[in-house]
């Protein structure tokens, strides 16, 4: 371990984002502490201990031998732990907000009440100037529509949470229901099999697992087949999660209804797509829920001085996990 004298250095490391436009205001009051540069401007390599990153190159971690930490923005480590360069006893961290958690509940809430009300169904008639009122006799009360969320960890919680207590009954998988919160009106499938178990009883089905080996392409025919006719998918993890053309003939043969789609395998989503166009679809730009700079810097901030003093940040990941 390198002694820490002066500000801890850190280096920016991203081949999607200008991180430096994004968070050098943020970072700028704790200057005494931490500073943080482009690759271009560190003076020394060997003197950075941490490296803020978002889809950090394959090479991109190789020119600094005292990393220590590599922090992610945004709550999803998946293009971190994978990269070629990462150093094995680095630690990854990942940012933890409870208000990012309720945007991303209140998006997913707003997402089930569209599908489950046909909400684009009075879009399409105030466009024409038409007063169409939809027949009500079939439908399904919310304590009759199980919404299902694929993911419980801060975010899946929140999403549950809002959910249930609106009136939908709720499942959730998780990998260890026994240290899972209990949440009234969510009930909790555990296991190898769990996310299977969630889709098979979900009308609804909100994805916001984490990217693993386990859980890419995890949203394809097999998935959707067992889920109830005319189910619905709402799509909030990534864009790895899901496999295109399955949603495709889901679709075309009517065993989904409809989805909301917030993350694509390629982003953005090329202006030709057939999705853009059509009605049984619900786009948004991968804006579900965002961290303020703010709160990235302070965590941050936290953990490389953790790191730096020996301790194991709060917001450190299992990386063999993926979160």
């Amino acid at each position: 371990m390198m002694p820490s004298q002066g500000p801890i250095e850190g280096v920016y490391l991203s081949t999607a984002l200008n991180l430096e436009k994004l968070f050098a205001d943020a970072f700028a009051p704790r200057g005494e502490e931490i500073r943080l540069r482009r690759p271009e401007a560190v003076e020394d390599p060997a003197a950075v201990r941490f490296a803020l990153c978002w889809h950090p190159a394959d090479d991109a971690f190789d020119a600094y031998p005292n990393l220590s930490l590599a922090a992610s923005i945004a709550a999803g480590v998946d293009n971190i732990v994978t990269c070629p360069s990462l150093p094995e006893d680095a630690v990854v961290t990942r940012v933890r907000d409870e208000h990012q958690a309720d945007m991303m509940a209140g998006f997913a809430a707003w997402h089930v009440i569209w599908h489950h009300r046909n909400i684009g169904f009075h879009i399409e008639h105030q466009a024409k100037g038409a007063w169409a009122r939809r027949d009500l006799g079939s439908f399904i009360p919310p304590r009759a529509c199980t919404v299902g969320v694929l993911g419980f960890g801060l975010m899946g919680q929140a999403i549950a949470r809002a959910i249930a207590a609106m009136g939908f009954p709720v499942r959730a998988s998780v990998r260890n229901a026994r240290s899972a919160p209990d949440i009234p009106g969510v009930t909790l499938e555990a296991g190898a099999d769990a996310a299977r178990k969630v889709a098979a009883a979900s009308r609804i089905l909100v994805n916001v697992l984490p990217l693993t080996s386990e859980t890419r392409d995890i949203l394809n025919s097999d998935l959707f087949a067992i889920m109830p006719q005319g189910s619905v998918l709402i799509q909030l993890g990534r864009g790895e999660h899901l496999v295109d053309a399955d949603l495709d003939k889901a679709l075309a043969s009517g065993q989904l209804a409809g989805a909301s789609l917030d993350v694509f395998r390629d982003e953005p989503l090329p202006g030709g797509h057939p999705w853009w166009s059509d009605p049984r679809i619900l786009i948004t730009p991968h804006q579900a829920s965002d961290c303020s700079s703010a709160m990235v810097a302070e965590q941050v901030s936290r953990a490389a001085r953790d790191v730096v003093a020996g301790r194991r940040p709060a917001t450190a990941v299992d990386r063999k996990l993926g979160y």
